[in-house]
């Protein structure tokens, strides 16, 4: 399910970032041109529902990693906050800090909860075209993407048209 609304939409290019992950490092979309890019935006750390949906990315992450694809976890909380909650919940993935919301703006994935980011899925091809947006407004604070439909839409882009 997708619904649409301000950010950037399906067939346009990614609009390109920069953002600090969990360890205080820049993490840069433009260095992953060439590879199929997963952003998996959630409102907070260490909150009920993001816990159970990023612990059930870590409970996928072979499967995750089997498609090809760099998978990284999106909120508005820091680096510090990034840090301690992937490491209290054993994360695979780099998790990046869109304080402010900027990123979560770029991309429509702002939460109704100011300051705060959505639950949703961008995929972006290895050319930096958005081929897939999974968002659902007010259900989606409730109910976090399924790793199923995540990992099939990140297979079907890797395939190509």
């Amino acid at each position: 399910m997708s619904e649409m609304n301000e950010g950037h939409q399906v067939g346009q290019k990614a609009p390109d970032f920069t953002l600090k992950d969990g360890d205080g490092n820049d993490w840069r979309l433009s260095e992953r041109r060439g590879q199929v890019v997963a952003i998996l935006f959630y409102p907070g750390d260490e909150t009920p529902v993001c816990t159970k949906q990023l612990c059930s990315v870590r409970n996928r992450w072979q499967d995750y990693l089997d498609t090809g694809a760099a998978i990284v976890g999106l909120s508005t909380d820091s680096s510090e906050s990034h840090q301690k909650f992937a490491a209290h919940h054993d994360l695979p993935m780099p998790l990046l800090a869109d304080v402010g919301a900027r990123v979560a703006g770029l991309y429509g994935m702002r939460s109704i909860v100011p300051g705060q980011a959505a639950r949703g899925v961008v995929i972006i091809d290895a050319e930096g075209i958005v081929r897939y947006r999974y968002l659902r407004s007010l259900l989606g604070l409730i109910f976090p993407p399924k790793d199923d439909e995540t990992i099939a839409a990140i297979k079907a882009i890797q395939r190509g048209p």
